[in-house]
């Protein structure tokens, strides 16, 4: 059953919490402060990224483009092979809005076929355009995160303000550094391609077990990938809400973990850990249950790559809506995810995304798992069918059940 939200608790944002455990950490440690700080500032790399022909910045909204990568070897980080290759695995593009009252998160799935446009090296030679479709994630492998860029704000009009680059390593600790996630698995997990297996049930994991779930593509929901981007987007929802609510203003230790965790070899560029906190201190309105989550839409009708998913008419819709700097509508709401969803079930009805109109983006295939793995069902929000949404407007149960989320 849907519906459920996490047990009401005081409103922490992320400002008030680096705030109030800054302020605590410079209280017991003084002058320690100011060295965490240089050394959080170290952490990061300032990688040169070249943009030409870029999209005009048309808002004072922020979009910040998220890759997650496995091109750095860590124990665990070569589920599907592609350790050292560069490849990214996960793009997350976050938009901010410019009053400050909104975020989504917008993932692109690694395997969408796109006209990959040209992009630059650092010293401004030009990597050509392909020729033929390529799956998303190839720009990442041939021109690192500017290449990334480049196609997205190519491919959509979106300006994109600023970047970061995680690696699964990262991601490790800084779950660790929480003290564990609370995920639901509805059944296990036994993937012995890339040796993962998680037993089912509601309870909390540590960074290993959270990284396990992170990447799990075989065994679970058809090996589909868009449906793995949702068990991302569920996951890091999770460490948003933990990191807000989760006792961390009673332990500034942990919070200096996570910032060390998550800014260790963190490629960006973003100048300082003072300009990430500037637009966290902008964004104090916005806790969990406001940040949502949603897929471009998808099918899995394509000739153009092999194994890959296609975009839906619809995306240029989403596009537009993160342009003019508008909230998310019914049509893609009906999709979503918050940050404040319980890990078994998701948010209370809001009003806002209580239904969804015929012809919706929703890029979840309907039918059984086992229909959607064979490539012959049809997507939602095609002429076929238009998404059911969930008692909360957002992602129904049994588009949840396809995504290996419980409900």
């Amino acid at each position: 059953m849907g519906g459920r939200r996490r047990v009401a608790r005081p409103r922490r944002t992320v400002l008030g919490v680096i705030v109030a455990s800054l302020t605590a950490l410079g209280l017991l440690t003084g002058l320690g402060v100011v060295l965490a700080y240089n050394n959080w500032n170290d952490n990061l790399e300032h990688p040169t990224i070249i943009g030409k022909h870029r999209p005009d910045k048309k808002t004072e909204a922020l979009n910040i483009l998220v890759m997650g990568t496995d091109s750095r070897d860590c124990e665990g980080c070569k589920i599907d092979g592609e350790a050292g290759g560069g490849l990214s695995d996960t793009t997350i593009l976050f938009h901010l809005s410019a009053n400050r009252e909104f975020a989504y998160g917008i993932s692109i799935p690694r395997d969408t076929a796109v006209m990959r446009p040209a992009c630059y090296r650092s010293d401004e030679s030009e990597i050509p355009a392909a020729t033929t479709y390529d799956k998303w994630n190839v720009a990442y492998q041939v021109g690192g995160p500017g290449c990334t860029r480049q196609q997205l704000e190519q491919l959509t009009g979106i300006h994109v303000d600023n970047f970061v680059v995680v690696d699964f390593n990262q991601f490790k600790d800084m779950v660790d550094a929480l003290d564990g996630v609370e995920i639901c698995v509805p059944e296990e997990i036994d993937d012995t391609t890339g040796n993962i297996h998680l037993e089912a049930g509601t309870r909390e994991v540590d960074g290993a077990e959270a990284l396990d779930y992170a990447r799990v593509r075989y065994g679970i929901s058809g090996g589909i990938d868009p449906y793995r981007t949702r068990r991302q987007q569920a996951l890091i929802g999770a460490m948003i809400d933990k990191a807000l609510t989760g006792g961390m203003l009673a332990r500034p230790d942990r919070l200096a973990s996570f910032i060390s965790a998550a800014t260790t070899d963190l490629q960006t560029n973003f100048k300082s850990v003072a300009a990430m906190a500037k637009v966290a201190a902008s964004a104090q309105g916005i806790d969990a249950a406001d940040i949502t989550f949603i897929t471009t839409p998808w099918t899995l009708d394509t000739d153009k790559v092999s194994g890959g998913v296609e975009w839906l008419p619809s995306v240029e819709r989403l596009w537009q809506l993160v342009i003019a700097d508008q909230p998310l509508t019914k049509e893609f709401l009906a999709d979503s995810l918050s940050a404040g969803d319980e890990p078994g079930g998701t948010a209370e009805p809001s009003g806002a995304a209580s239904g969804s109109p015929s012809g919706s983006s929703s890029g979840s295939p309907s039918g059984s798992p086992a229909d959607q793995t064979s490539g012959s069902s049809t997507p939602s929000g095609s002429p076929g069918g238009t998404p059911t949404p969930g008692p909360s407007g957002g992602l129904s149960d049994d588009d949840r059940a396809a995504a290996g989320l419980c409900s």
